[in-house]
């Protein structure tokens, strides 16, 4: 074997500078394919939604002001600048404590739905904004309190479209006194008002529910909806503690108003490993080529870190039965093959 040594230094230089260059390519281009959880490293109750070509989450900041950002890639979302989109004037019974806004498209126009109180949040409902334009970043119009059935204790709200009709999604108190949070349903005649009386469709009663309580807690609904197949994904146990996981209601048909047409899963389907502490609150989209499923949901940072939270992204698959995998909760820094992205449309 001819040594190194012997070859020209203008074509050791040669090579020296190809192979740099090699590496670095292979190095980008496996970058550039995958990413790293966390994709924002703050954020709670976190709500994405796809519109065109573009990936909007909203997000309360500071529990007062609704924010929206804007990606073409849902595992970029927290590369670009929030803007503002609401913040309540003071004074009022929905001036704070601003939680979990949901941001949603129906019948053209954009809406906000957010549950907020006066500082107590005994008096917590839902309420619900109204976009000024076709631009979910522009800003939002008050439109008043959601008057849902009962007049009870309301977070967490959340919308879906079955047979023609919408359905409103919540957690809230059978009474007036903090004893458990019970996930309900209702029927909306439009995107402001709530028409029929409530459904109560689950209640905490595993020992998996009800973990780092009283109260017991069922929260953060969120619909799924696959291959004829209907779900609601919600959160329970405490949201302050390490065990905060993921529930599922499955429906078997008829009338989603009635409890006996859901199912729950006795086990929870998406909850806490050695290494990743509350993983809960999540929305569902799909890949910018609209091939793969991915769950967004935010976990504690650390054991014990509460309500110290991030957003994190990564796919999910489904059963032969119909039912979703979500798997296990990926540590944070682990690479990830990022969303699969149309070849045809920007990055």
């Amino acid at each position: 074997m001819q040594k190194l040594s012997r070859w020209p230094a203008s074509l050791l230089t040669r090579l020296s500078l190809s192979l740099l260059l090699t590496a670095l390519t292979v190095t980008l281009g496996h970058a550039a394919e995958t990413f790293t959880n966390p994709i924002a490293s703050s954020g709670y109750d976190p709500w994405m939604i796809r519109h065109g070509d573009d990936y909007f989450l909203v997000q309360s900041r500071h529990a007062r002001e609704v924010c929206v950002g804007r990606a073409a890639n849902p595992v970029d979302i927290g590369k670009n600048p929030w803007v503002t989109v609401w913040t309540p004037p003071p004074g009022k019974p929905y001036s704070k404590e601003v939680w979990a806004p949901e941001l949603h498209y129906l019948q053209n126009k954009w809406y906000i739905y957010v549950a907020a109180d006066d500082g107590d949040n005994d008096h917590h409902r839902i309420y619900v904004l109204e976009g000024s334009s076709q631009n979910p970043q522009d800003p939002f119009i008050f439109r008043g309190e959601l008057k849902l059935p009962d007049d009870r204790w309301a977070i967490d709200g959340s919308v879906f479209t079955l047979s023609n009709r919408l359905y409103f999604i919540w957690s809230g108190w059978a009474g007036t006194s903090n004893v458990d949070q019970r996930i309900y349903i209702a029927e909306l005649a439009d995107p402001l008002t709530a028409k029929g009386g409530r459904t109560c469709l689950s209640v905490p009663e595993y020992d998996w529910e009800k973990r780092d309580g009283p109260p017991w807690i069922n929260e953060g609904p969120e619909a799924l909806a696959h291959d004829g197949h209907r779900f609601i994904i919600y959160s329970a146990s405490g949201s302050w503690a390490d065990n905060y996981c993921l529930g599922q209601l499955t429906f078997t048909g008829g009338d989603p108003l009635r409890a006996e047409s859901w199912i729950k899963q006795p086990a929870p389907v998406f909850s806490r490993t050695q290494d990743v502490f509350g993983p809960g609150h999540c929305c569902f989209v799909k890949s910018p080529d609209g091939t793969e499923d991915w769950i967004i949901y935010h976990a504690a940072k650390s054991s014990g870190a509460g309500w110290n939270r991030n957003l994190r992204a990564q796919k999910f698959t489904w059963r032969a039965d119909g039912l979703p995998d979500f798997g296990t909760p990926v540590l944070t820094g682990v690479p990830l093959l990022r969303p699969a992205a149309n070849p045809n449309k920007r990055p």
